[in-house]
């Protein structure tokens, strides 16, 4: 099997890494230096990737792009809170996002395509052979349309995607690889733009995922803006220049804020000088640790509640946690060991480059699936649960989240109607009981023919393939008419969406419950009134008076009370509808056994 390549597409910066013999190693450039901007800038003469393109910030800046990454997978509305950080022009078209250069438009996955082919490249140029495949890692939070758009940026790069990695699940494998670890393993992922954290269960060269969390809209530059708002702020208040009018000046200001953090990593405190417009004079200001500390405390907490999350999707206590790994640039802030060291109540492991292993552990994988690592599997899952709405608008769950992947799940349904021609089968994502309150990833109708309710039977079929991309298939059992869908989403679901899909099924967990048993008791009311009516009509004239007037007077208890809310009471009318029509059915089953069994000799019942 040819070569598989592991690459690291990052926000801030990316890495190519490959195998040589049993260790994965990161490709340099001519010049040794292994870590490629992930930066674009166009010129008049075309487009330059990396370090040249980097040099283009300040004197090119509205032709030069950087955290692309951000955007894989969203729409405009998703990003109008950010909109003021980037001096470069964003626009929309079919919902995509996409990037105004001049008079072209580029949307995220071919900015990322260009990255890659500097990748490809440079993997080329150092291998001394063809690269046409690749394992390429996202942050285990990406949702399915960003692991889509993710995919499609390899395609556009020439590369076949022979995978879709998790951050995180890298990271281990890479550790596993070189240190041999066995245990249960925490594996806290911030970089420039993202955050993710995989609680891991090591032995035996199989590397399976317990449970994973994340926000896939926080990291490093995160921090960087904390600066630069102090400093507009300061700015402003100083100088009366309002920054937001000079696209060099804040593109400054955010190489300053860069730069300002790498230096509190080891520094108590550093200089900041910017030169400003207008001949405003310089803006000076000494930022020290603490002051830093301060800006940037609550998002360093966000990540520390996500890793409680992630442990108790995993069942596990902080203490039971064996190692602690730390991966991404932004874990060398002295802040962010602090508190990951006191949550977990150990010391996190730091002693592989935060920078180079995801790349490294994606070329494990590469490994792996080119059949050069042998002893090594990985088990990876599904961060939001996947289901099809049901009767009444409820949500029947077929796959939950943090389930092993790949996957597949199937459960059988059948009509609520009689005579219907057609089911729906809506698919969803999301935790909540109702379909409204989830997110609708795609929707299709199986055709059937004209049946008594309940009579079809028709199999749904979900699969999950190892990049976490979903397939639902339809059959009805009696005919053997199929439809299937690959969930392919449109982009637009904001991590906010995600983040809030989990939370809103622990806050609304009980009212949610209280609705879909309202439905579902509704669903049976239904069913039962139906029935009633029809066999009272049957057999009313061996019923007394007094008797069908029961059932008459239960019958419009049950029909006025079909509007309430609580569930119980629901319950209440049909349990009284139960009661006050058992003989009918005892009536109704005795004529049906007689009509069953006329005619029929007693040798032809027994057999």
């Amino acid at each position: 099997m040819s070569r598989i390549v592991g690459i690291d597409l990052g926000t801030t910066n990316s890495l190519v890494a490959y195998m040589e013999g049993d260790q994965p190693r990161v490709i340099p450039n001519a010049e040794g230096r292994v870590i490629v901007p992930s930066i674009v800038s166009f010129l008049e003469t075309g487009y330059v990737v990396g370090d040249s393109a980097k040099e283009q910030l300040i004197t090119n800046a509205e032709k030069t792009v950087y955290s692309i990454k951000r955007f894989m997978g969203l729409g405009l509305q998703d990003l109008r809170h950010e909109l003021q950080y980037f001096p470069y022009t964003l626009a929309e078209q079919n919902s995509v996002v996409t990037v105004q250069i001049g008079s072209n438009e580029f949307t995220p996955p071919e900015i990322s395509a260009m990255i890659l082919k500097e990748l490809k490249k440079r993997a080329e140029t150092f291998l001394g052979e063809p690269i046409t495949q690749a394992v390429i890692t996202v942050p285990a939070y990406f949702n399915d349309a960003q692991r889509q758009a993710t995919k499609d940026a390899g395609r556009i790069a020439g590369l076949h995607v022979a995978r879709i990695v998790n951050e995180p699940t890298a990271a281990s494998l890479a550790h596993g690889l070189q240190h041999k670890q066995q245990g249960l393993i925490a594996v806290y992922d911030l970089g420039g733009g993202t955050f993710d954290i995989s609680i891991l269960k090591l032995k035996d060269g199989i590397f399976e995922v317990l449970a994973t969390n994340g926000n896939t809209h926080l990291g490093g530059d995160d921090f960087d803006r904390q600066i630069v708002q102090l400093m507009a702020k300061e700015i402003q208040n100083q100088f009366e220049l309002d920054v937001t009018q000079h696209v060099a000046l804040i593109q400054n200001m955010r190489i300053a804020a860069e730069a300002a953090k790498c230096h509190l990593t080891s520094d108590e405190t550093t200089l900041i000088a910017l030169p400003l417009p207008e001949e405003k004079g310089t803006y000076t200001r000494d930022l020290n640790r603490t002051d830093f500390e301060a800006l940037i405390k609550e998002l360093v907490t966000d990540t520390v509640v996500r890793c409680h999350f992630a442990l108790s999707d995993a069942g596990l206590s902080a203490s039971e946690i064996d190692n602690v790994i730390m991966v991404g640039g932004a874990t060398r802030t002295p802040l962010v060991r602090q508190m990951i060291e006191k949550a977990f109540k150990r010391v996190p492991h730091t002693d592989i480059n935060p920078d180079e292993v995801v790349a490294l552990g994606a070329a494990v994988q590469g490994g792996i699936l080119a059949g050069g690592v042998q002893d090594m599997l990985l088990l990876d899952v599904t961060p939001l649960s996947l289901g099809i709405e049901g009767l009444g608008g409820t949500v029947n769950s077929l796959i939950r989240r943090n389930t092993t992947i790949p996957t597949q799940a199937k459960e059988v349904y059948t009509t609520s109607a009689d005579n219907q021609t057609a089911v729906v089968i809506h698919v969803l994502q999301g935790e909540r009981e109702l379909a409204k309150d989830n997110r609708s990833l795609a929707q299709f109708n199986l055709p059937l023919p004209p049946a008594p309710a309940g009579f079809p039977r028709i199999e749904v079929n979900f699969m999950i393939d190892a990049n976490g991309i979903l397939k639902v298939a339809a059959r009805d059992l009696q005919t053997g008419q199929s439809q299937s869908v690959d969930v392919k989403p449109s982009y637009g679901l904001t991590d906010d969406a995600v983040e809030g899909m989990i939370q809103d099924s622990i806050k609304f967990a009980e009212a949610d419950v209280a609705e879909r048993l309202a439905i579902e008791a509704r669903n049976e009311m239904d069913a039962l009134e139906k029935a009633t009516v029809k066999i009272l009509a049957e057999e009313k004239g061996v019923l007394e008076e007094s008797e069908c007037n029961q059932i008459e007077q239960a019958l419009k208890v049950l029909r006025d009370t079909r509007g309430q809310s609580d569930h119980r009471v629901l319950r209440k009318a049909i349990d009284e509808l139960n009661s006050a029509a058992k003989h009918l059915a005892e009536v109704a089953m005795d004529h049906q056994l007689k009509a069953a069994l006329e005619n029929k000799k007693v040798s032809e019942v027994i057999s």
